[in-house]
């Protein structure tokens, strides 16, 4: 029986291939997600270790606020702290220096330097070490001379002698002189593209610091003999709590740890879609599995009668499953370690400097690959085994595909399967139980599988009504009839195409009916006619300089103007946001707010307001304090004196700006509303706006509804990567279809063969199997389009309240794209099926077996 099972599968070249491929489009994209990701890890490791090479120990101001840890060495401290640390035991030499990422490159257009790392550093010059080398000109001797590292001066196109404008953190912006271009150790021109700007101490201190006599960062060298963490431990006693003091090792695992998080959550939604992949690849095995055993039907209803027990032909299917599982999982892992290494490259491409480590061959990427192409393989094999084993060798013998068996019991588990599935959406969507993510994760699992389960029942009426439209030739009407003969086949391909497109249009549908939300609620609540904001292109954000926000207030056309900041803080121990004015008085008047309880007219230190969600949210009322701690000057505890009308655009805690001066890391606006005066012309004062921000190029100035524009097209960049990503599923499920056409064909050779003779032309032939393809293609988007318009419309009911939404509103656009593009797709799909149904030979067809 083995050695049949093998001589089998052997002598179906075209089958094995096939059925191998299945499992290779499901294994791929998950090993090659945790390939991907197991190498940036490692890549960023080597990366961080190279920069901290040369830091025996390295010391900063501890921030207040702890979710500014992340970034350490941003506040400054005296420069007589550098003298303290030289004192200290095992200290060979202290060394003060200004490092702070702030320093923004303008180009020769007059446009940011910008890189894809966000990381413009300014720093003090203090000679060259074992990391930095003056490879061109001289060292920056006066207050307008920098040093530029070589990277920015390729990427700026700039060289020694040439002028450069800087917008340093104090958002200053100045002409310097390039007097010479540095490299890293080993002749790199970045670290990891980033761009770095050297100045004199003084200059770099007023202005990266804001002040003269002041450093973020110490280095310190060990003597001979006293160990990294030794020295660490005696720096860390000599400056007590106020202090972060870290070896280099320290530091490199520190910084390694936050990019690994960042692609831990990359790995996550790259799994996410891995787990589309493999689902639609399900139906694809389950389907191939199918056709397979009816095409041997015959073969394996001799071996019944040639005395093969049940168990035997059952065991049969399932070896042969086992042996494709084996195969497409190695083909598979492989397939996503290639994934994999090209995604690295191009990851690690965007950032000059860095280098891939080598090739991870992660241990999880090759159990997961052999794990879920094995189990995928027998488990979709398991039914059409048993299919086999339960047919009698004589009626067998007497057909060459088993007869279509009543839909019954497939529609009762649908319809049990898509009831449970919208009970447990439902259940966590509304918040009612515990575990919400994995009840809602588990709805639409199951949504999917049970509509999957209903589609043959589904597909009668449906492909007759589609495949009518092709009715109008012969050809056309075979093709109808050849789709629709066999619901369940028919059920399962289309099935795998409207997984794919139930997933885009749900997630389209979301985004949306989030983003018209949106928009109606800056219509409705955004009362300014201009906005000028920042565009952030760092980690430090863009900012609006007191002389700007002074000549705006200035011009003729300009009613009222309300310049607002933020910043990251805790608020009674959590992490949070706040909001501050630089006038409360004229932001409650240009936003059109109202009091609601107390005053909202202005704040004074120690003061705070809220607006009436956050309050019930709070559980605040009037005279109730809260301790903010800010980033500079750490706890304080605050009264609310006011609370305004509910409102988008100023909701949550806003704080006086003499406190947000002080305590802010960046207490500077980087947002003003500008209410025109009655009688004054927008565009011109927009124009005139845009003349007095000329020079500083991170803001812009926009109209209410470009500004209701700008904040919705993030949505649909986001919209962009999901569709890109989800393509693969969809290419998986177009696979699918070729796959399952060109078995049919297979299984079909007699019949084609008998249409051929009796006068059935080689175009009508073709015209036939893309017909039979398009009807297919074109169900499964149909009912996809269905499917995930329902979904997304249920989620963003149910989550109307908890995220804002407002009416559900469909993207008609990108459906009627799916649709027209699934006709496309079904005519291409049918193409490499219906050429080998053409070329067939018409009398070895006929007495084909």
């Amino acid at each position: 029986m083995l050695r049949a099972t093998l001589k089998s599968l052997l002598a179906r070249k075209l089958r094995l291939t096939l059925s191998t491929l299945a499992v290779v489009l499901s294994v791929m994209f998950v090993s090659g997600s945790l390939v991907l990701t197991d190498t940036l890890g490692r890549t960023f490791d080597n990366l961080f270790a190279n920069i901290y090479t040369y830091t025996d120990v390295q010391v900063a101001a501890k921030s207040q606020v702890a979710s500014q840890g992340g970034e350490s060495g941003t506040l400054p401290f005296p420069a007589a702290t550098v003298d303290e640390v030289a004192k200290v035991d095992g200290v060979a030499k202290a060394t003060g220096q200004v490092f702070l990422n702030g320093a923004v490159p303008i180009g020769r257009n007059g446009k940011v330097v910008a890189n894809q790392t966000g990381q413009q550093f300014g720093a003090n010059w203090i000679g060259e070490d074992d990391l930095v080398k003056l490879v061109e000109g001289k060292a920056p001797a006066a207050d307008n001379e920098i040093v530029v590292n070589r990277g920015l001066a390729k990427s700026a196109g700039v060289k020694v002698g040439d002028s450069m404008d800087v917008i340093t953190r104090d958002k200053q912006r100045k002409t310097y002189t390039i007097v010479g271009e540095m490299q890293y150790a080993g002749g790199r021109d970045s670290m990891a593209g980033e761009s770095t700007i050297f100045f004199t101490t003084p200059t770099a201190q007023k202005a990266m610091l804001g002040a003269e006599d002041q450093f973020n960062v110490i280095d310190v060298k060990a003597e001979p003999g006293v160990t990294d963490e030794k020295l660490r431990d005696n720096v860390k006693a000599q400056l007590g709590d106020a202090f972060l003091a870290r070896t280099g090792q320290e530091l490199s695992e520190e910084s390694s740890k936050a990019i690994k998080g960042f692609l831990n959550y990359f790995n996550y939604v790259l799994l996410g879609f891995g787990a589309v992949a493999l689902l639609v690849g399900i139906f694809l095995i389950l389907n191939t599995f199918s056709i397979i055993v009816a095409q041997r039907t015959q073969e394996l209803a001799l071996l019944r009668a040639m005395g093969a027990s049940r168990g035997q032909v059952m065991r049969s299917v399932l070896l042969e499953a086992l042996l494709i599982g084996v195969v497409g999982s190695a083909f598979g892992f492989a397939v996503g370690l290639g994934l994999g290494a090209l995604g690295a490259y191009l990851f690690v491409g965007l950032a000059d400097g860095a280098e891939v480590a080598g090739l991870g061959f992660p241990v999880s990427a090759i159990v997961a690959s052999f794990a879920i192409g094995i189990l995928v393989t027998m488990v979709a094999a398991l039914m059409p085994a048993l299919k086999a084993a339960r047919v009698a060798p004589i009626a067998a013998m007497r057909e060459s595909a088993a007869t279509d068996r009543p839909l019954t019991k497939v529609t009762i588990a649908g319809c049990v399967v898509t009831a449970l599935a919208i009970g447990s959406l439902t259940w966590g969507l509304t918040g009612a139980g515990d575990g919400t993510l994995w009840l809602v994760f588990g709805g639409v699992l199951g949504l999917l599988v049970g509509v999957a389960l209903l589609t043959p029942v589904i597909s009668k009426p449906l492909v007759a009504a589609l495949g009518s439209v092709f009715s109008w030739t012969v050809p056309g009407k075979l093709g109808r009839r050849n789709s629709s003969r066999n619901p369940r086949r028919t059920a399962i391909t289309a099935g795998a195409v409207m997984i794919g497109i139930a997933i885009v249009t749900a997630i389209s549908t979301i985004f949306s009916s989030l983003s018209t939300a949106i928009g109606d609620t800056l219509d409705k609540d955004l009362q300014a006619d201009l906005v000028v904001l920042g565009q952030q292109t760092s980690a430090i954000p863009p900012v609006i300089t007191p002389e700007e926000l002074a000549d705006i207030k200035a011009l003729p056309g300009a009613g009222t103007v309300a310049a607002r900041t933020a910043d990251a803080v805790e608020v009674n121990g959590e992490q949070n946001f706040v909001l501050s004015y630089e006038d409360v008085g004229a932001a409650m008047t240009v936003l059109k707010l109202k009091a609601a309880e107390g005053r909202i007219d202005r704040l004074d230190s120690g003061e705070f307001i809220v607006d009436k969600k956050t309050a019930e949210n709070r559980k605040l009322k009037l005279g109730d304090t809260i301790t903010v701690t800010f980033a500079k000057t750490g706890d304080k505890t605050l009264k609310l004196v006011g609370i305004s009308g509910e409102s988008a655009i100023a909701g949550g805690i806003v704080v006086s700006y003499a406190d947000a001066t002080t305590g802010f890391s960046f207490p500077q606006p980087w947002q003003a509303f500008i209410s025109v005066k009655d009688g004054a012309s927008v565009s011109a004062t927009k124009d005139a706006v845009a003349s007095i921000i000329k020079d500083n190029p991170e803001v812009n100035v926009y109209t209410k509804d470009e500004f209701v524009e700008t904040n919705q097209k993030g949505f649909d960049v986001a919209l962009v990567v999901v569709q890109v990503l989800l393509l693969i599923a969809l290419a998986i499920s177009v696979l699918g279809v070729i796959n399952t056409l060109l078995l049919s064909v297979i299984e079909r050779t007699r019949e084609l063969g008998m249409l051929r003779a009796v006068g059935l032309r080689r175009r009508q032939t073709w015209l036939m199997v893309t017909t039979e393809s398009v009807v297919i293609t074109v169900f499964g988007t149909v009912l996809g389009l269905a499917v995930g318009a329902g979904l997304g419309a249920a989620i963003v009911t149910a989550l109307k309240e908890v995220l804002g939404f407002g009416a559900v509103t469909l993207p008609w656009g990108l459906m009627v794209v799916y649709f027209i593009a699934s006709l496309f797709i079904g005519a291409v799909a049918g193409l490499i099926p219906s050429i080998r149904a053409v070329r067939l030979n018409v009398l070895n067809a006929i007495a084909y077996e």
